[in-house]
This record gives C-alpha cells, sequence and structure tokens, in this order.
C-alpha cells in the first residue's frame, strides 16, 4: 500500500491526534507484562484504527484481505504512512508466556514483557545458574538500563550492547557488597528483544538461551549459542587463560565448571574470558510473512529442534495457547530442566501452517515411560 493512499484512510478515516504527549514511567508487577506505560493527552495514537469506507467500521489488518490470522490488531498509524505500508499493533494481551519448573528443585527461570517507550516493546528470558540471584537480578532491572541508553543511543543494538555490560557491572557491585556469599557463582543467560514501531526487531543474547522468527512457516534463528564447542569462543577462553574440560557426557565446560562462554555474572570466571558483551541481530518484520517470534530457555530447545517449535505453535489458535503447549511438550518429551517461553504474534500468524510435523519415534518411545 502507497504512502498516499495510507494518509487517505487516515484523512477521512482515523481520529485526530495531538501531538502534545506525556512520557512517564512506572513498574507494574501485574503478570510480568508492564515495565514502563506511555500516556497520551488523547487516545493512543499507536493503537489507533482507521475507517477505510468511512462507515463507522474499524479496519484492523484482517480488513485488507490478507488472510485470517485470528487475531483482531489495530494499524499503527504513524509507522504504516512512515514506510508506506500497513503494519499491525503488537498487543501485549496476545502475546503467550509461560514458565515451568520441571524436574527441578527450584526455577531459576525468568522472564518479562512490557512496553519501554511509546515505539519500543521489550521481551526477555533468563536462564540462571548457581541460584537465581543473577536472573532476578536481571528481570528487575534489565528495562531500566535499556531506557536509560535509549535516551542516549538511537542505534538499537548499541543500546543492548551497552545495557548487557551495565547491568553486568552493577551485578558485581551488587554481589561484593551482600552479605549473601553463596550469590558469588550465581550467573544467568539472558535474550532480550526489542520491537521498535512494530517493525524493527532488534535481538541480543548471551549464553544458550534463544530467539527464533517464523517466516513462511519455517525457523530463522536470530541468535547463536555461547558455548565452548564454537572455535571463536573457545579460542577468546583459552587467549584470557581459561581451559576447556569435556565431562563424561562429551559436554564442554569452562575450566570445568560452566557450560557457556558468555553470561551475566559468573564473577570468577570473567578473568578467563566468560563474557556479557552480547551478539546482536536486526532484522525487518515482514508482518506478510512473519508468524510470530519465540524466545526459548534451554529446557526446551536443547530437546525440541527449532522446526518443531515453529510447526507446533503454528497449529495453535493464540500465542497464549501455543506457550502453554511447547512448554507441555517439552516435558512429555523428558525435559527435566525448567522451560520457558515467550510467543510474539506477527501479521502473518495462522497464514503459514505445516500438516507435516517432525515426529521423533525413538524419542517418543523413550519418553511414553513405558519402556523407560
Amino acid at each position: 500500500m502507497s504512502t498516499a493512499a495510507l494518509i487517505t484512510l487516515c484523512r477521512y478515516g482515523g481520529s485526530q491526534v495531538r501531538r502534545r504527549a506525556l512520557l512517564t514511567s512506572r513498574l507494574l508487577q501485574d503478570d510480568k507484562r508492564v515495565v514502563f506505560i506511555y500516556h497520551s493527552s488523547t487516545s493512543d495514537r499507536r493503537a489507533s484504527r482507521f475507517d477505510v469506507e468511512g462507515g463507522g467500521r474499524q479496519t484492523t489488518w484482517d480488513s485488507f484481505g490478507i488472510w485470517d490470522n485470528r487475531i483482531d490488531e489495530p494499524i499503527l498509524l504513524p509507522p504504516s504512512i512512515k514506510y508506506g505500508k500497513p503494519i499491525p499493533n503488537v498487543s501485549l494481551s496476545n502475546v503467550g508466556c509461560t514458565t515451568q519448573i520441571g524436574q527441578r528443585k527450584e526455577n531459576e527461570d525468568r522472564f518479562r514483557v512490557g512496553v519501554l517507550t511509546e515505539n519500543v516493546l521489550y521481551f526477555a528470558v533468563y536462564d540462571g545458574h548457581g541460584g537465581p540471584a543473577a536472573a532476578d537480578f536481571c528481570d528487575k532491572h534489565m528495562a531500566k538500563y535499556i531506557v536509560q541508553c535509549l535516551s542516549q543511543e538511537e542505534n538499537l543494538e548499541k543500546v543492548l550492547t551497552k545495557a548487557f555490560c551495565e547491568i553486568d557491572k552493577e551485578f558485581a557491585r551488587h554481589v561484593h557488597l551482600s552479605a549473601n556469599v553463596s550469590i558469588l557463582t550465581s550467573g544467568t543467560t539472558a535474550t532480550v528483544a526489542l520491537l521498535r514501531d512494530g517493525i524493527e526487531l532488534v535481538v541480543a543474547s548471551v549464553g544458550d538461551s534463544r530467539a527464533i522468527l517464523c517466516r513462511k512457516g519455517k525457523p530463522e534463528r536470530l541468535t547463536e549459542d555461547h558455548t565452548p564447542e564454537r572455535k571463536d569462543e573457545r579460542e577468546r577462553i583459552k587467549k584470557c587463560g581459561g581451559f576447556v574440560a569435556w565431562n563424561s557426557l562429551g559436554q564442554p565446560h569452562v575450566n570445568g565448571r560452566l557450560a557457556m562462554t558468555r553470561s551475566i555474572g559468573d564473577l570468577a570466571l570473567k578473568s578467563v574470558g566468560v563474557i556479557a558483551e552480547p551478539e546482536t541481530k536486526r532484522i525487518k518484520v515482514q508482518h506478510g510473512d512473519d508468524a510470530f517470534l519465540v524466545l526459548t530457555t534451554d529446557g526446551i530447545n536443547f530437546i525440541m529442534n527449532s522446526q518443531e517449535i515453529c510447526d507446533h505453535i503454528s497449529q495453535c489458535h493464540d500465542p497464549i495457547e501455543a506457550a502453554q503447549l511447547i512448554t507441555e511438550q517439552a516435558l512429555q518429551y523428558g525435559t527435566e530442566d525448567n522451560t520457558t517461553l515467550i510467543v510474539v504474534p506477527f501479521g502473518a500468524w495462522g497464514k503459514h501452517k505445516n500438516s507435516d510435523i517432525c515426529f521423533s519415534f525413538s524419542r517418543s518411545f523413550v519418553s511414553s515411560g513405558r519402556w523407560a
């Protein structure tokens, strides 16, 4: 759709939006959903809908006749005009989030979704180890550091990189001031996604939690695991004076202790090359092809491959159902770890369904419990 056509639609069907707006910030704990909220002096311009025919009927993404994706979302007017095509709003009420303890004694996973500014959404998963202290710290404070960086920097990749490094330093100060010596060994993965204007998606990650984009029914990995199996990561560890040792299962660990080469926390291993600087990736969301973004911890992605995750989510009616299904499926497949998942729907939700879902006979045979 051309920019001129969008402007015409806005002129005849859109509600008038004032320029003045008030940006306030407050932390809400209910359902872990909203971190910062943008208040406008009129109705929220980013949730404005317009009427194509001028008859009082609200126009949504589905009204353009592309497909029935079963999620009724309004069109974001300013970004749609800016990019010259309709961009659907991503409502946090439609985002699916779930976490389960699995077979562990404690759930060290954390997740958070929220609105940071008027046009930036925030999604994050943290998988703690050595206790939940580092994951709790990131869960509570990461959004604050991102917002501070956003006020100084436009580039979202630089924003996330700086926020990760700053919160790692702040956690170190917190540990040194704490009387609780047990948190010295605490660390966490971090996979954080920012969505600006409903179209610019930037992901930053340390550790082995993952971000996957489902495009045309196929998974596109937006993160790479930071493990000693990667040659570049292993070489950095050795260059810094550390070493990699393999356990009896053939799994490599930094100094025989940590299964990842980047994390927030793990203070004792900072001197041997375990860093908090994330790898980042920026993409432009193609709402005609992209069905959803999914963030997972390793309790899921170590037992289900990316295509399986995409296929199962694509069969679900909505992201909330999908999040619950994936965690239950991972448990059925035999995961013993904590499982945490965030599913963020995009414009192609419900468009691409793969009827040929991957099936592993051997895994199903074992996880059935009859022969395990």
